[in-house]
């Protein structure tokens, strides 16, 4: 095995893992750190295959755009130490079983197909040309999905004030209803009163 096949199975292993661990944390933030790791494993492996532009682009979006914004709504519900309730045992079926189902249609997929490689030459595009066909109009432009990317940002950012924002019959934390009965049971003090001083008369010459 070479040296090139041990990283990729490297990086693939980190991404499988810490996606595992990000949908099976009891804790919000943690989930939203083990996100982050697998995000950054994918970048990883755009670097393996050499499409810097590509890693680069989903460092800035992923990593730094939709995980970040997640982790500061996680911190504004101040909620990132809680842990979450454990998912409904038909949900966790569901979840095993679409996740089985995906692996056997991969394996499906790689098996019937040989995925054989259509020419040597090595992938060599400077970015300026990726630029220039990700903002072109015509007809293999890709000035859609790069509009679709930033709509994604925008969502991302009005589910982070969504999920801030309070109920509006929702108290804050740490505040009490005091009721008659509360009153009534709670021991009372002596009531004081302290008369004010008297405030001196002004007469005004006319």
């Amino acid at each position: 095995m070479s040296a090139s096949a041990i990283i990729f199975y490297a990086i693939s292993a980190f991404i499988l893992g810490a996606g595992l661990l990000a949908v099976t944390s009891q804790k919000i933030f943690r989930a939203a750190i083990w996100l982050l790791f697998s995000l950054v494993g994918i970048a990883a492996l755009y670097f393996w295959m050499q499409v810097e532009f590509i890693a680069a682009v989903q460092i800035i979006v992923y990593v730094g755009g939709i995980v970040i914004l997640i982790i500061f709504s996680i911190f504004l519900t101040q909620e990132s130490g809680k842990e979450m309730p454990k998912p409904v045992l038909k949900r966790t079926i569901f979840s095993v079983l679409a996740a089985l189902f995906g692996f056997g249609f991969t394996y499906n997929l790689i098996d019937k197909y040989s995925f054989r490689a259509a020419s040597t030459k090595p992938f060599n595009v400077s970015v300026s040309e990726i630029g220039t066909q990700m903002l072109s109009t015509s007809e293999h432009g890709y000035i859609l999905p790069f509009e679709v990317v930033s709509i994604l940002l925008l969502a991302s950012m009005i589910g982070c004030i969504v999920i801030a924002m309070k109920a509006p019959g929702e108290k804050p934390a740490g505040e009490k209803t005091v009721t008659a009965e509360n009153i009534q049971d709670t021991p009372t003090s002596p009531l004081v009163v302290i008369p004010s001083a008297p405030q001196p008369l002004i007469i005004e010459e006319v």
